[in-house]
């Protein structure tokens, strides 16, 4: 059973997908990214029966940074990273959307996200390599769906295929957080109607945690 309210729930889910979308910016513009999210953020795909929703992301900790970023989101709309970052956000909500709608796709991600995770604890659990493996079944799955989210960065970062592996590993995971955000009972009017509310709780949880730094690695 959580310890967390249901709106500190909502919350932690919700940094999932922010934290993602963070990532994918950083990934697009920079070719870098915080290792340590990063890994929260690909083992979350392999969470498939976590008992509480902050044990998707191995602990809250894990979404340290998405809690940062949804208090920066909701707070700072004029920062052009916050908008790019929101720009995901919202990408991956309506793409979230259309995949709920596609029973035969979630089996087919599922069973070859099981597959990866199989190798993960048996052969290579570098990152790196299991970032491969899963853009590949997004290529092969969503990248199929009519909405397609554009990325926008560096054509020089972008073009290398890490990179590209990268992006496409954080946008399943960001996926997969907004499938358990409305689960939760989230809905993207939340946004308008509760803003103050989501950031406020962010920030409180965030504040129980240890600091990060501006690159987004923890101390």
């Amino acid at each position: 059973m959580s310890s967390f309210t249901p709106l500190q729930q909502q919350v932690i889910a919700l940094a999932g997908v922010v934290q993602a979308a963070r990532m994918v910016d950083q990934v697009a513009k920079t070719g870098s990214y915080p290792a340590a999210f990063f890994e929260a953020s690909l083992r979350s795909l392999f969470a498939f029966d976590a008992p509480t929703v902050d044990a998707v992301y191995g602990n809250i900790q894990g979404v340290k940074l998405g809690l940062r970023s949804v208090v920066d989101m909701l707070t700072d709309a004029t920062n052009e990273d916050h908008v790019a970052m929101g720009a995901y956000v919202r990408g991956l909500l309506k793409l979230e959307d259309q995949f709920g709608k596609r029973p035969d796709l979630q089996e087919v991600v599922a069973s070859r996200l099981g597959h990866v995770n199989f190798k993960a604890q048996h052969f290579s659990d570098d990152a790196v390599e299991l970032a491969a493996s899963i853009s590949a079944i997004y290529q092969d799955t969503i990248s199929h769906l009519p909405y397609r989210i554009k990325v926008k960065g560096n054509v020089q970062h972008l073009q290398q295929t890490k990179n590209a592996d990268l992006v496409r590993t954080l946008l399943l995971a960001g996926l997969r957080s907004a499938h358990l955000w409305r689960q939760l009972g989230g809905r993207p009017r939340h946004f308008l109607f509760k803003g103050g509310k989501l950031a406020a709780t962010a920030s409180d949880l965030s504040k129980q945690l240890s600091p990060v730094t501006d690159n987004g690695s923890l101390h």
